[in-house]
């Protein structure tokens, strides 16, 4: 849920990156720090476990637009994949305002997605999130990979209430901007009283 900083005139909100374990969660929030300007992000904070790390750090989007004379700073965090992390999940996921699920398409990782995206359907449910109801955008990564699982399968397992999708080789930056783009686009359409989903191409740059 965001929260607004009066002294700064912002409204505060986090968006999630969450997926298996080396999915690419953490390569999509570092191009991201790399591509935002220094003058308006955080400091990249990492956390590291024994196989991921968990990234956090914050940024305010230029060109979002401001709601009723407020900026919005978003606050960008890693889930860690590992199923042994519940307790470090569910304290992540508290407060969130929108969620990137970031799947791995190589077929031998197409287990590790589906038992994430149960995962995160249960996590949510903890959290009294309903995940029809937030805004959640997909990210197919890996695609450049041979064997990658086909958009279609990966589309008819993941997203069946046709949520918008990107997909991605996050180590290259393809498809990372235009995924949080979108989920960012979302998130103000939210917090301005709409409901709308923004479809592939719809999401203005941040």
């Amino acid at each position: 849920m965001s929260f607004i900083h009066y002294g700064a005139r912002e409204i505060h909100c986090k968006i999630i990156y969450y997926g298996p374990g080396l999915s690419g969660k953490t390569t999509n929030v570092q191009y991201v720090y790399e591509q935002t300007q220094p003058d308006y992000r955080g400091k990249l904070v990492s956390l590291s476990t024994e196989n991921e790390r968990t990234l956090f750090f914050d940024f305010l989007p230029l060109s979002v637009g401001e709601i009723r004379g407020y900026k919005t700073r978003f606050h960008l965090y890693t889930v860690p994949g590992q199923t042994f992390y519940e307790t470090s999940r569910q304290f992540i996921l508290k407060g969130l305002d929108g969620v990137v699920f970031v799947a791995d398409s190589q077929s031998e990782r197409m287990e590790a997605n589906i038992e994430s995206f149960e995962s995160l359907e249960k996590s949510l449910e903890k959290q009294g999130y309903d995940l029809s109801q937030i805004p959640l955008v997909l990210q197919y990564n890996k695609r450049d990979l041979p064997g990658a699982v086909s958009l279609r399968e990966l589309e008819s397992t993941f997203n069946p209430l046709k949520r918008p999708y990107f997909e991605a080789v996050a180590n290259r930056g393809e498809g990372v901007m235009e995924t949080l783009q979108s989920v960012c686009q979302w998130v103000i359409q939210d917090l301005k009283g709409g409901n709308q989903a923004y479809e592939k191409g719809d999401a203005q740059e941040v």
